[in-house]
């Protein structure tokens, strides 16, 4: 089953010292198995959100919904809703939606200009799409859209959402994405087009769920030579109803296998656990790992069992004890 609400993705251009204060936002607010969100204000009503930092030290947020929602920020603490990426929808969105929307935003910065990675899909449907769109300054209503690079339907055992790009230490591309069925898969793109690969048309699958229950929304990661696969598990979009969790493995290959602490494969429902509902922080996921300048930072979204289970920004740093990622 797809879900309502996408995300996307990071790359630092220039890093910035992290001022003090975005520091401390992060912190833990009480001493419990998980920690809070770190502290963040303004407009952060947000589902699948992904998150990079500009030239300028300016931090973008992507999230689903409508055009595909911007936000900005200068410190990580207030975001301000900047509008829409797209100033007109693209037509063939109505292939695939009868809305029409787009999910789960990743972005990237390579090479002087923006790369967007997004999905069009239906709740619970299959018939689906990944589309490409571009941008020199990454502002709302600039974003030139390419249209589809993969899709999925009836005869396929994958369903073609959440897309998340990957560029290799050797300047490979790779894009991982999937939702539900038979869970999370990776093929290569061409560096030149951000296409399919010509001579590699392979589709690996990295995670999986035996019972076909829900995994979906991966997040590449590499980290001194090892490659790490986030994933969320179970059930999203149902406000305080929704189960989703944040889990991972690790892999010395991008193609995988990717494995969990106890060393079960994720294609065996394997998957150690990063972040799960605790109190007022219900069915946290959607995510996206950025790399800033003062470590790796989780931004998902969760509802808050305090506010009408409002969808609300989760930003944590990652800490890295024994090799293995944890909140904080």
């Amino acid at each position: 089953m797809s879900r309502i609400a996408p995300r996307l993705r990071r790359r630092l251009s220039v890093p910035l010292a992290a001022t003090a204060a975005a520091i401390l936002a992060l912190v833990p607010q009480t001493a419990t198995a998980y920690p809070n969100p770190g502290h963040v204000t303004g407009d952060i009503a947000v589902h699948d959100p992904t998150m990079i930092r500009d030239a300028t030290g300016r931090y973008l947020l992507a999230s689903t919904g409508q055009g595909l929602q911007l936000r900005t920020s200068a410190d990580r603490i207030a975001f301000a809703r900047a509008g829409d990426a797209f100033a007109v929808k693209p037509a063939w969105w109505s292939g695939y939606s009868s809305v029409p929307e787009a999910w789960a935003p990743d972005m990237t910065y390579r090479d002087g200009r923006y790369v967007m990675y997004y999905s069009v899909s239906s709740f619970g449907s299959q018939n689906s799409a990944i589309g490409l769109a571009t941008s020199t300054t990454g502002q709302p209503g600039t974003w030139t859209d390419l249209g589809i690079v993969l899709s999925s339907g009836s005869g396929d055992d994958y369903n073609a959402i959440d897309p998340n790009l990957f560029v290799d230490d050797d300047g490979s591309w790779w894009l991982s994405f999937g939702s539900w069925w038979s869970g999370i898969k990776l093929v290569r793109l061409d560096p030149a087009t951000g296409r399919r690969h010509a001579s590699d048309t392979a589709v690996r699958a990295l995670a999986a769920r035996p019972d076909r229950q829900g995994i979906e929304a991966p997040s590449l990661v590499k980290r001194n030579g090892v490659y790490f696969l986030f994933a969320s598990y179970d059930r999203c979009c149902a406000g305080t109803s929704s189960t989703y969790k944040i889990k991972v493995g690790r892999a010395t290959r991008i193609t995988g296998p990717y494995l969990d602490r106890a060393g079960v494969p994720m294609t065996d429902g394997g998957g150690t656990l990063v972040l799960e509902s605790h109190g007022r922080v219900v069915g946290p996921g959607g995510q996206s790992v950025l790399k800033d300048s003062d470590g790796h930072l989780l931004v998902y979204h969760y509802y808050d069992g305090q506010d009408a289970g409002r969808a609300k920004l989760g930003v944590n740093l990652l800490g890295w004890s024994g090799g293995w990622p944890s909140a904080y």
